[in-house]
């Protein structure tokens, strides 16, 4: 008892002699008017030079900054009332340039860091916390980074860390904030927990993490994914993402800002790619390294696109666990599983592989059927050991073989009919940008399955709002495939399988 009264001794008396460090006393006003950056560098520079896990707090206004480097061993604390607001460049002024680095074989956007609102690489022991908000509006860009009219450089990035190890994200809330609300790669040790993003491109973009933790998030996308894991080659070298717990978060696709706002309005129809919101959890697209023991549990998913497991660019995925998902007006297939040969990567780089994916407990309202919860391999790479149980998924339906046959000659894999016999030309397409609506109408409105084996279906619901002359169930090219209690309400039709 007292070795264990003296470790509480010890553990106080370290906390008690963490120092504390307010902006304001380095020069920040908070004002939403003056440049405060620079102060808060400094107060993070200086809490840097102390250690032991230094605070530098921000609080009570509206603080207008550029590229603010964080530091190991460091945390921010924006407290509830203040806002760190990206500033917009002027004659003089702008945020980091662009580190140099070699995107051939990921997005630009993937590549650099440092023209970020906040980033620090090579880092230990960061943490950002707090009740408070990190504010992009107007300012951070959607695309690459780019000289402004007045020639100096914009940002894209909320928040980018690159190559760093324990690191905490809690509490802060996340608006407009260009092409990712949060980019962290090669980051392990990783929590995010009780962060809110309402932003118009990638919410959190989890690349190339081991080790990582996402609970209690609310994450609104409209025009892109929310909650995306990625393996990719921006460190220069194959690194899994592995270990992921995703766990107690809920994902949508309402409009830009009416999610912290609580309006949750849903004018904006489609995103830039054509489809419906998408404001999802994924796996992919990048994908190099791996995706290995990865878990999602207990997550929601509302007016957006469904959950979507893609490899394409060479990556294993496998040891994938999902269960406990709810979703409400979802706008493409409810479940994506993609294999594809898309190959972006280094020579030398194996074909991508699907393996081991286990998905429980999903119940599904008001889904999109065109696309059908898609599986789909390719030839001689099938999707492999897949197993989907008490799963219940109401569709909209109302789709009928003319429907479809009007629209076959605008895409070579749609599946269309004439007088009444149904006609597959589906193609592969199997190297382009995976995405359901890349596969075109499905030729089925449950689930649709190809280049795949050892698919197991059991206790399935599958129901139609307005009735659907396509089948319930379409497989093309799979071996051992197994349907245990799969029953489809089609219209008045009750159909077992």
């Amino acid at each position: 008892m007292r070795r264990l009264f003296t470790l509480f001794l010890l553990v106080g008396c370290c906390m008690v002699r963490a120092a504390v460090y307010d902006v304001r006393d380095f020069g920040a006003v908070g004002d939403g008017i003056h440049l405060d950056s620079p102060a808060i560098n400094a107060a993070i520079e200086r809490a840097a030079q102390d250690g032991d896990g230094s605070v530098v707090v921000v609080q009570g206004g509206t603080f207008l900054c550029y590229s603010v480097h964080l530091k190991s061993h460091v945390t921010l604390r924006i407290e509830s009332g203040a806002v760190l607001r990206a500033a917009a460049p002027t004659d003089s002024e702008g945020y980091d340039e662009a580190e140099p680095n070699d995107s051939r074989y990921q997005d630009f956007g993937h590549s650099h860091w440092h023209n970020s609102l906040l980033w620090g690489e090579h880092l230990q022991g960061v943490t950002i916390e707090g009740g408070g908000l990190i504010d992009g509006t107007d300012v951070l860009t959607r695309g690459g980074a780019r000289k402004s009219s007045t020639g100096q450089t914009t940002a894209n990035k909320a928040l980018a860390l690159r190559d760093c190890r324990h690191v905490t994200i809690r509490d802060v809330s996340f608006l407009s904030c260009g092409h990712f609300a949060l980019l962290l790669t090669g980051v392990d040790d990783l929590l995010i927990d009780g962060v809110t993003a309402d932003t118009n491109r990638d919410g959190f973009d989890i690349d190339c993490c081991e080790r990582v933790t996402i609970r209690n998030c609310r994450v609104n996308t409209v025009n892109d994914d929310a909650i995306v894991l990625k393996c990719s080659y921006a460190l220069g070298r194959m690194k899994p993402t592995s270990h992921v717990l995703i766990e107690d978060c809920h994902v949508s696709g309402y409009d830009v800002g009416s999610l912290l706002d609580g309006t949750r309005t849903t004018h904006t129809e489609k995103a830039p790619d054509g489809d419906g919101p998408t404001g999802r959890i994924k796996l992919g697209t990048e994908s190099n390294g791996g995706f290995r023991h990865i878990t999602i549990r207990r997550c929601t998913f509302t007016h957006c696109r469904g959950l979507a497991l893609e490899t394409v660019d060479g990556a294993p995925m496998e040891h994938v666990k999902v269960s406990d998902i709810t979703m409400t007006d979802i706008c493409t297939s409810p479940l994506y599983i993609r294999l594809g040969d898309r190959m972006r990567a280094p020579a030398g780089t194996p074909p991508s592989s699907v393996s081991d994916i286990s998905i429980r407990r999903i119940t599904v309202d008001d889904a999109d059927s065109r696309y059908a919860c898609l599986i789909a391999g390719t030839a001689g790479h099938p999707v492999r050991r897949v197993s989907i149980s008490d799963m219940s998924v109401r569709f909209r339906g109302g789709l009928t073989l003319d429907d479809v046959a009007q629209q076959r000659g605008s895409n070579p894999f749609f599946f269309g009919g004439r007088n009444g016999q149904a006609v597959i030309n589906r193609g592969e397409g199997t190297g382009g940008y995976p995405e359901p609506s890349a596969h075109g109408l499905q030729p089925a409105w449950g689930f649709s399955i190809s280049h795949a084996e050892h698919i197991k279906l059991s206790n399935i619901s599958l129901e139609t709002i307005h009735a659907d002359e396509r089948p319930a169930l379409y497989m093309a090219h799979t071996r051992k495939v197994k349907l245990r209690r799969v029953v489809s309400t089609n219209g008045s039709k009750q159909t077992k399988h």
